[in-house]
């Protein structure tokens, strides 16, 4: 505690602050820059293909995940997704929130009347196994020596 009527010390400020701290003036010019080149890259990648043409805000809302990071590794495993997807939506009933009120992506009133509550798994995933050969072991492949037959080996 300070005691007594003393005077408040005088400020001492020689440290070369400008070292210490950190301006970035250039903000506004770096938002530009990055606006314009968001742009860019969008006009480059412009009709970007939507995967069984399914809208970015109705996956969750029929009861497909979608997992924004994952990237598809083959032609042939988007192609295999999206005819899934496809036969999912052909598939699917889409009740009304209002029983009188029918919109777009809803179900018509037949296929409502046939409708049915499906149980266990729903369209699982099947993989095709490779067919595997099987032959019969000769003499000549019991004498094959894989190692002298290498080229950096003579």
């Amino acid at each position: 505690m300070v005691k007594h009527n003393n005077v408040v010390p005088n400020g001492h400020f020689r440290k070369h602050w400008q070292n210490y701290i950190k301006t970035c003036f250039n903000q506004p010019a770096r938002k530009a820059r990055r606006r314009l080149a968001q742009q860019k890259k969008a006009v480059k990648i412009f009709p970007r293909p939507t995967a069984a043409g399914i809208p970015k805000k109705l996956p969750p809302t029929i009861g497909i995940a979608v997992d924004h990071r994952r990237k598809n590794q083959s032609l042939e495993g988007l192609h295999a997704n999206v005819q899934r997807l496809k036969t999912y939506r052909a598939k699917l009933v889409v009740f009304p929130k209002c029983a009188r009120k029918f919109k777009a992506g809803n179900s018509t009133p037949e296929e409502l009347a046939n409708a049915t509550q499906v149980q266990g798994t729903y369209l699982p995933i099947v993989r095709e196994k490779p067919a595997v050969e099987l032959v019969e072991v000769t003499d000549e492949m019991k004498s094959f020596n894989a190692y002298e037959s290498c080229e950096w080996s003579a």
